[in-house]
């Protein structure tokens, strides 16, 4: 089995400039120029200098950076509504910087798909008629537009919602409508540029949960952008962060905040919620007592004062969960007042490996017994202590 990556996006060397005196302007950055000297001398804005990054099928890559970095310039050239300066734009492995105007529009209307911080909504159209405008404008039958777009619509959250006016809409409902039009089109690609950041904070951290709903369902390759380092942890497979034009460090957020590739890159980390950086298996332990359903009382009693501990982890044969032993019961099933199997308390909380931390805060808090961690079919993997939960916010 192959372990060859598949690259849908490719960005070579990308620039862009912006004032009459580009080529001068363009060698003094390729000599090592800062931004400031370049305006200074010439009157050009670089905006984007020599980016380099690809983009895997079906993950989210998020660029960060603060307000003039270039990370929204960036975003607008991948689907040329603006064009480099120099560098190159590989999607499936052939430039667009080539395509004529007919290639172009087909790109845009059956590949690509832009969500905008402003939502971009037409007011005279209700709900339905926005998600169903980029069908129509390719010239689907009505019939396909509607049905297409009342799937997108429900899967949004919306439906109920479909012939009410844009501005009946919070903010939040709007940008789900942006969402829902921008893949109507079943896009290949999703280019969001901000599009959470005008929303108050609770109904940003529903979006960002929503984005990861549908692309996990639709296995969609997202470009992301965002000012917000919390955002880009949570939501990037992986993310690059930028500054003047540059991007100073492409890394999985566990490897960033682990190996930040300068002082700019950990003064950003550090001022990130470690609890949406690490994940349950950074943290999950082996548990010291674990037995299985067919043992006895006597050797769940010796194992855990062996270990020092007051429950034991009981599993089946193939170490799948089965619950968790109290001290105070297996006492009872010795006394004869239970028996072994009544005895093993069976509502357990668990988690997956993959869960951030900040996801469990709340749960820690109150779990009588350390969290168990499980894979999908309900093998004990570790468990997890509230201990263990709060000191890795630190």
């Amino acid at each position: 089995m192959s372990n060859k990556k598949d690259i849908i996006f490719k960005i070579k060397n990308l620039s862009k400039l912006y004032g009459a005196n580009k080529i001068p302007a363009f060698e003094m950055m390729k000599n090592g120029s800062e931004k400031s000297d370049v305006a200074r001398k010439y009157g050009v804005t670089v905006a984007v200098n020599d980016v380099s990054f690809e983009v895997e099928r079906g993950k989210i890559f998020v660029l960060i950076g603060l307000s003039g970095s270039g990370k929204s310039t960036v975003v607008r050239c991948l689907n040329l509504l603006q064009k480099p300066t120099s560098g190159d734009i590989l999607f499936e492995g052939k430039s667009i910087l080539k395509l004529n105007k007919k290639e172009l529009m087909e790109f845009r209307r059956y590949k690509i798909s832009m969500v905008f911080q402003s939502f971009g909504l037409m007011s005279h159209r209700d709900v339905l008629g926005n998600v169903a405008y980029g069908l129509e404008v390719r010239g689907e039958k009505k019939e396909i537009c509607q049905t297409k777009a009342m799937d997108m619509i429900e899967m949004v959250g919306l439906k109920g919602w479909e012939h009410k006016r844009i501005s009946e809409l919070s903010g939040g409902m709007r940008q789900r409508v942006g969402i829902a039009r921008a893949l109507a089109n079943n896009p290949d690609v999703l280019l969001m540029d901000e599009p959470f950041s005008a929303l108050d904070p609770l109904v940003r951290r529903d979006m960002q949960f929503e984005l990861l709903s549908i692309q996990k369902k639709l296995n969609k390759t997202v470009i992301f952008i965002t000012h917000d380092i919390n955002e880009a942890f949570k939501l990037g497979d992986l993310v690059g962060i930028m500054k003047d034009g540059k991007i100073i460090q492409i890394d999985t957020p566990e490897g960033m905040a682990s190996n930040p590739a300068d002082e700019y890159v950990e003064n950003f980390i550090n001022s990130a919620d470690k609890g949406q950086i690490y994940s349950v298996k950074h943290i999950m332990q082996t548990p010291s007592c674990l037995i299985h359903s067919r043992d006895g009382v006597n050797y769940a009693l010796k194992q855990m004062r062996d270990q020092g501990v007051s429950s034991a982890y009981v599993v089946d044969d193939n170490l799948r969960l089965v619950g968790i032993l109290p001290l105070d019961n297996a006492v009872k099933v010795k006394a004869g007042e239970l028996s072994f199997q009544d005895a093993i308390t069976k509502d357990v909380l668990t988690t997956e490996e993959d869960v951030y931390i900040s996801d469990l805060l709340s749960v820690a808090a109150t779990a009588k017994y350390p969290i168990a961690v499980i894979d999908k079919e309900n093998h004990l993997k570790g468990i997890v202590s509230k201990a263990s939960v709060l000191s890795s916010l630190v």
